[in-house]
């Protein structure tokens, strides 16, 4: 087997070498190729990545490609992971959203619409090679915002694509901790978006657990305890009744967030650019072959866990049940049927299938719908590099405080994107 990775010089990189190294054999993994636009990084982190890989499984072959043509060539498994831009981008993403006293994070507000519309382009472009290079492949997607980038991908291009990120499974993976059962004995039932997602049921040994893990869960102030992201009010989780996302506190405690991030001194951006800089320096040293500690700063916990799983699922055909993005179909009839949701799918060799889901509840509705509008709307802006289409997409989104707004920040963005 053969998978290629587009964006290889990311600090990412060596957490999956790491998680595939270890699990060459159960795959049958030949090579690895890693692709990157940026030299520099992609020798330092490429080769770092070799000895690593080395060190873990001698016959795994880690190659380094300056041609995304010769990286994909023939590959089983595309993984992308780019950032269009840099960190340098996201800064100013970040530093754009405090300016105007909105969300600027990367993948939600507008930080994940200046993100997007400068991916949706470029991630196209890799499917165009994949589809030339890989016609067998299956692509991948972790790149951020996986929900839009997604969408792209499954509406413009005939590569088989699921999107993926680590949330659903860091979830999984907290819910077996927090009762002392292992994590396969576990079925979470959940319905949403990317970042945008409600859990609706837990079930272990057949029973749905959820409301005694809400309940058992609860701090003193009525918030679970022990599990991401979940600082509200004394009582709301219980009253939902549903667990959501972490990203949701930025729609649900909108004032609270945009407070929190006005206060910090350094954006996220910034705080990553100096993790960044200490892994590059680490992964320089030709005398480290291991992980660094320092990698669990950069975020992205069971990143390469997240991976094997649905390339193994693929690759044996197991038809194990996960969590990722994918087509809805019929699947949630509340939405359009060419949207990318986020749902239990069996996956096997076929590719990711989503399982039946229930009408969504009013309470988390109208969220899901309104966000899901814009996303495709983004991609609509993104397809045609329209002013007027951008306009409307980022009118749409539900953080937008006015319309004046979304003009400006088009028109500050739209220069770079070469928007007309």
């Amino acid at each position: 087997m053969k998978i290629a990775v587009v964006g290889g010089g990311s600090t990412y990189t060596p957490e999956l070498i790491d998680g595939l190294a270890k699990r060459a054999t159960e795959l049958s993994l030949t090579e690895v190729s890693l692709y990157d636009i940026n030299a520099p990084r992609l020798q330092t982190v490429g080769h770092f990545s070799q000895r690593m890989a080395h060190a873990i499984a001698p016959t795994l072959d880690v190659s380094l490609h300056s041609s995304l043509s010769d990286a994909v060539r023939d590959a089983d498994f595309v993984v992308t992971q780019i950032r269009v831009g840099g960190q340098k981008a996201r800064q100013r993403d970040e530093e754009r959203g405090k300016k105007h006293g909105i969300l600027g994070q990367e993948t939600t507000g507008v930080g994940g619409f200046a993100k997007a519309m400068r991916t949706i382009p470029e991630i196209l472009k890799i499917a165009a090679a994949i589809a030339q290079h890989a016609p067998r492949a299956h692509l991948i997607n972790f790149t951020n915002p996986v929900a839009i980038v997604t969408q792209a991908l499954l509406n413009h291009s005939n590569v088989p694509t699921i999107g993926l990120c680590n949330i659903p499974l860091g979830f999984r993976m907290d819910f077996a901790k927090l009762l002392g059962v292992s994590p396969e004995s576990l079925e979470i039932d959940s319905v949403g978006l990317n970042h945008l997602s409600f859990i609706r049921g837990v079930r272990h040994c057949g029973q749905d657990i959820l409301p005694r893990l809400i309940r058992e869960a609860s701090g003193e102030a009525g918030k679970p305890a022990n599990l991401p992201d979940l600082e509200y009010p004394d009582g709301f989780i219980e009253a939902l009744g549903m667990i959501p996302s972490g990203y949701l506190r930025y729609y649900f405690m909108r004032r609270e967030t945009i407070a929190e991030q006005a206060a910090k001194e350094k954006t996220r951006a910034a705080l990553v650019t100096e993790v960044e800089e200490e892994l590059l320096e680490y992964y320089a040293d030709p005398n480290h072959v291991d992980k660094p500690a320092s990698l669990e700063k950069r975020g992205g916990a069971f990143y390469s866990h997240a991976a094997f799983e649905v390339i193994e699922a693929i690759a044996h055909d197991t038809g194990a049940v996960l969590t990722v993005n994918i087509q809805n179909g019929a699947t949630v009839r509340d939405l359009p049927e060419d949207a990318c949701i986020e749902v239990p799918c069996k996956v096997n060799k076929g590719g990711a299938h989503p399982l039946a889901q229930r009408p969504l509840e009013p309470e988390i509705r109208g969220m899901i719908q309104h966000v899901k509008a814009y996303e495709e709307l983004t991609v609509r802006a993104a397809m045609t590099s329209s002013r007027r289409d951008a306009i409307l997409a980022l009118t749409s989104h539900p953080l937008m405080p006015s319309v004046a707004v979304a003009i400006e920040i088009v028109d500050e963005i739209g220069p770079v994107l070469g928007l007309r």
